[in-house]
């Protein structure tokens, strides 16, 4: 795909569409650059306009519609809707509108192995990463998780390893990974999408476009995830947490096993840092690329071992008179939550786990969770805007207890919880109500847990 002298728009002055932009000028495109934010509000948020060197037109506070519909090329931003007027007036006139992820991949040279899911997809793409470079690979590790992948397309690379969300695959085509893993759907983003059938949909386009010759990697424990696989053209290999498989690889017993691939191989999960069966299944969603490569097993599994787990994603912060504190502020959506809780705790009749909750509401059902909390939570502390939610679906099943600021939550949270017990952040809602970002969320955690002194 060649761009240069091409009339490019850039939508959205994010991370995503900065480097799009400073890619595209480097090939030598004609950039413009919009944003619904006016200047002030895009240089508040961060975006270093000034590295662009003055080559991009800026078409900020509005989207001025002459620039969409005399485009070459369209590239969106994962957080752009679809549905913007301008974008409907430019494909009226035929300009082609992609995001990021669908322009970087026109332009790799190097396999690309994508990762997504409701929730595990950060640890995986991580970890297959830590995997890939144990065995030597020069490997770009990136996407959702951070850094664009637009970014790598000049390098010299063995593999990208790409985290992709269900916004960024909303904004392609022709995308076909040479592996692409689904690792669970569960319900999310309820705020931006219409229905479960269209968030579903979204997230199964990471197989629309594969061929014989690449690879879906699915979780057999999951019907929906197994429906959107069997539309595909790519050859299936499965994984399984619930029954050992005769062709995939599955776990049982705390041992994970490779059948049907060439060589059987087993691996000891208690070798492993990361904790719960969750991560169990998100080890064996990444040593599938690894094996069928051809790679050292060995030392794969090495890097799997070593692999501590990422920031505000279940991080044991510290035991406090007999209690162990954990901060999962990555935990933004109810089907997080609740393989976080099940990783803790076992129903019993007193339950001694301590769940802090709350945040943005994304459009969820609390009361689809009554299962798995009653008997494993023994009290809730809920905090912003989903708290009274919460409270009505959850207060026959264990006190609840409203807080205005996560130091409350905090101190109240060292009042209530019993010796031997576990206090659990793990929000099952968006920050933005009260922080920045699930990062600043789970600074402000661990601030105020670090900061507790013994009550003995």
């Amino acid at each position: 795909m060649n761009i240069a002298r091409k009339k490019i728009v850039v939508v959205g002055a994010g991370l995503s569409g900065l480097a799009v932009c400073r890619y595209a000028l480097k090939h030598g495109a004609q950039v413009v650059l919009s944003d619904s934010r006016s200047e002030h509000d895009v240089r508040a948020g961060g975006a270093a306009l000034d590295d662009l060197g003055g080559f991009v037109v800026l078409d900020l506070g509005g989207h001025s519609e002459t620039y969409f519909t005399g485009a070459d090329l369209i590239v969106i931003s994962p957080g752009v809707k679809l549905t913007l007027a301008v974008l409907a007036a430019a494909r009226r006139v035929g300009v082609p509108i992609i995001g990021e992820i669908e322009l970087a991949a026109r332009m790799l040279r190097c396999p690309i192995m994508a990762i997504t899911g409701t929730n595990g997809k950060s640890t995986t793409t991580e970890l297959l990463g830590a995997m890939l470079q144990r065995c030597g690979k020069k490997v770009f590790v990136g996407g959702n998780l951070g850094t664009p992948l637009i970014t790598c397309v000049d390098e010299v690379l063995d593999y990208a390893v790409v985290e992709l969300s269900s916004f960024q695959l909303e904004s392609v085509a022709q995308f076909h990974p040479k592996y692409a893993a689904l690792l669970n759907i569960s319900l999310d983003h309820l705020d931006r999408y219409p229905s479960m059938a269209s968030y579903v949909s979204a997230k199964g386009e990471i197989f629309c476009q594969q061929t014989e010759q690449d690879v879906a990697i699915v979780n057999a424990d999951d019907p929906q995830v197994l429906r959107l696989a069997e539309g595909g053209a790519a050859r299936q290999v499965l994984f399984s947490s619930a029954r050992i498989l005769d062709k995939g690889i599955s776990c049982s017993e705390e041992i994970i096993y490779w059948h049907g691939y060439g060589e059987s191989l087993s691996f000891d999960t208690r070798q492993l840092q990361l904790k719960g069966s969750h991560n169990i299944e998100n080890v064996m969603a990444a040593l599938v690329p690894v094996l069928l490569e051809g790679l050292d097993a060995d030392l794969a599994w090495q890097a799997a071992c070593e692999f501590g787990g990422l920031p505000h994603r279940m991080v044991l912060l510290r035991n406090l008179d007999g209690v162990d504190w954990y901060n999962d502020s990555k935990g933004t959506n109810p089907g997080s939550v609740l393989k976080s809780v099940a990783s803790l705790a076992q129903p019993i009749p007193v339950p001694k786990l301590t769940l802090i909750a709350g945040g943005i509401d994304k459009g969820g059902d609390y009361c689809d969770m009554r299962e798995c909390l009653a008997g494993r939570v023994g009290q809730f502390i809920l905090l912003g805007q989903a708290a009274d939610l919460m409270q009505h679906a959850w207060a026959d099943l264990a006190p609840v207890h409203l807080v205005a600021t996560m130091e409350q939550a905090v101190q109240l949270a060292q009042e209530l919880t019993p010796q031997g017990g576990t206090v659990l952040l793990s929000p099952g809602c968006s920050s933005f109500d009260m922080f920045r970002s699930f990062e600043h969320r789970g600074d402000v955690f661990c601030a105020a847990v670090l900061a507790l002194q013994s009550s003995k």
